[in-house]
């Protein structure tokens, strides 16, 4: 087909059907590569951000928000122009001249302070459909407390927002936030807050949720998954259920997942993976590491952490656990879905639970990269910088993951074992080496935004001819804590076949997502998938 007849054709949707393979389950241990070439590797971004970031959020403007708590003590970043924070109920500093939150710049790794007034400690938050970061709780002041912060560029213009009257019904400390398909924000639980509540809350109150009742411990930071038939998946220590949140029901409840505890203070993880052809597939739930449920309150014991991974297709029939080994156990990893679906397992330890200090040991330097299709795991290069307790993982648009944080200790402290982290690591998986630059696409025109079910347009560039497909996925930024990333989501959208526009420009028509049950309205990272590497990304507004 020559070029002009190919511009002529382009817009013309085909759906691209796929058979389902059989899945053999296989444990593959290799060194560095991904299984397509390259090697994976790692990048020291910056040597001192002068926070430990223990809660991350990658914002559509590009930048990198770190958080940390507020009350203990000094920071090593001044806020900006002789600002300082003066709060009575601080349990540390009442005058404190330190910042405790930032924002950080990829593109140069530069940092800028920000000032937020109330204690953040193991608070929760998602993003709202206009990409504005809703923050929930805390700890002593700041346990009933909301907190905005719209993202802007450069030019410093932003900064954190909190109201005095709009606050949560229930104290909230470790709780977790999803964004729903209207734009409310569905937060729940917290030590000793077995419910749930809304915000905006129009007028409804406090929900139990039973699951949580019935836990008491294990169940902080419990995982919540929107399926896509607008239901929530929720787990909670080895138990879960599904909740029709517009009746306040529990609809489904699921066999006990075999193993250790998965949820806080065993630092389990889980996600959703992708969701296949615009979100019409069957969802997947995707459950990883743990700690013994004797290892909190036995830290000299140092009890091996979790080795095992379940799945689970909350919206089967007759639903069960698919149980396989991690070729490194693990707690307080976290999991990141990369631009090609696969899942990152990062950060963490392989003895010991979450806690203070020497609560757990043996850190696990290795990631891992999880294949779903496949049901294997590949190992990856080590770092050589723990990343223990209140430790990140995000990926950012360039198919990078960032890694932050790390604070085994309730103040800073730089001395003993597992310091006070206040490095900026990159980890950059196979597909970012350069070995890949003549099949790597590239956006040339693409859409800011994105309806659903709604065909665009898009062209992208490969230096060598186009082999097969150019996938298209849609990935939102999640709030980032606790081994939990709350708000993580990916989507594979229905595309047509690619078109020769010209030289090396092809064109492609793809299908926003079916509808907000799939994914709601927000800021989305889309990318270009070719032979399984991805572009950079860039950031949509899906609507």
């Amino acid at each position: 087909m020559s070029s002009a007849m190919g511009a002529m054709a382009w817009g013309m949707s085909k759906r691209v059907v796929s058979a389902m393979a059989m899945v053999v389950v296989v444990l593959a241990m290799a060194q560095s590569s991904e299984g397509q070439g390259g090697q994976s590797s790692w990048a020291l971004l910056h040597q001192n951000v002068g926070i430990a970031s223990m809660h991350t959020a990658v914002t559509y403007t590009g930048q990198v928000l770190f958080l940390d708590r507020t009350d203990i003590g000094p920071s090593l970043i001044n806020l900006a122009n002789g600002v300082c924070r003066d709060n009575q109920r601080d349990l540390s500093s009442q005058h404190d001249c330190s910042s405790h939150s930032l924002m950080f710049n990829p593109a140069d790794n530069s940092v800028r302070p920000l000032l937020v007034q109330t204690d953040t400690w193991c608070s929760s938050g998602q993003f709202l459909p206009n990409g504005t970061l809703m923050q929930t709780g805390g700890y002593n002041d700041g346990v009933k407390r909301v907190r905005w912060i719209t993202p802007c560029g450069s030019d410093g213009s932003c900064d954190w927002v909190e109201s005095s009257t709009d606050l949560l019904q229930a104290g909230r400390w470790y709780a977790s936030n999803q964004l729903l398909p209207d734009g409310r924000m569905f937060v729940l639980g917290g030590q000793y807050s077995p419910t749930y509540e809304f915000i905006p809350s129009n007028g409804m109150g406090l929900f139990n949720l039973p699951l949580l009742e019935s836990k008491n411990y294990f169940d902080w930071y419990p995982f919540i998954h929107l399926l896509p038939d607008g239901t929530l998946y929720i787990f909670a220590n080895r138990d879960s259920c599904i909740l029709d949140y517009n009746s306040n029901t529990v609809v489904k409840t699921f066999p006990t997942i075999p193993g250790e505890p998965r949820n806080y203070p065993c630092a389990g993880s889980s996600v959703m993976l992708a969701l296949e052809s615009g979100g019409t597939s069957a969802p997947e739930v995707l459950i990883c590491g743990g700690a013994s449920i004797m290892a909190p309150g036995n830290i000299t014991a140092q009890f091996p952490a979790s080795q095992t991974c379940g799945r689970l297709r909350p919206l089967d029939t007759n639903p069960n656990w698919a149980m396989q080994d991690m070729p490194i156990r693990r707690n307080m990893g976290d999991m990141v879905m990369l631009p090609n679906s696969q899942i990152l397992i990062i950060n963490g330890a392989q003895n010991g639970a979450q806690g203070w200090d020497t609560a757990a040991s043996n850190p696990a330097l290795n990631p891992v990269i999880y294949d779903p299709n496949a049901w294997t795991f590949e190992v990856q290069p080590a770092t050589y910088i723990p990343r223990m307790y209140h430790s990140t993982a995000n990926l950012l648009t360039d198919g990078r993951v960032l890694v932050a944080g790390s604070n085994c200790h309730i103040q800073y402290t730089f001395v003993g074992e597992f310091p006070t982290e206040l490095r900026v690591e990159a980890f950059q998986p196979a597909y970012t080496d350069p070995v890949h630059s003549s099949v790597k696409p590239q956006f040339v025109a693409n859409p800011t935004a994105i309806n659903y079910a709604a065909p665009f347009n898009v062209q992208v560039s490969i230096p060598s001819p186009a082999q097969g497909v150019i996938g298209l996925t849609i990935t939102s930024s999640p709030f980032t804590t606790h081994s939990y990333s709350q708000g993580q989501r990916q989507v594979k959208l229905v595309v047509s076949a690619p078109v020769l526009l010209q030289s090396n420009v092809y064109g492609v028509t793809g299908n926003g997502p079916l509808n907000p049950n799939v994914a709601p309205s927000s800021w989305y990272m889309l990318h270009a998938l070719h032979q399984g590497i991805p572009s950079y990304g860039i950031w949509v507004q899906v609507q």
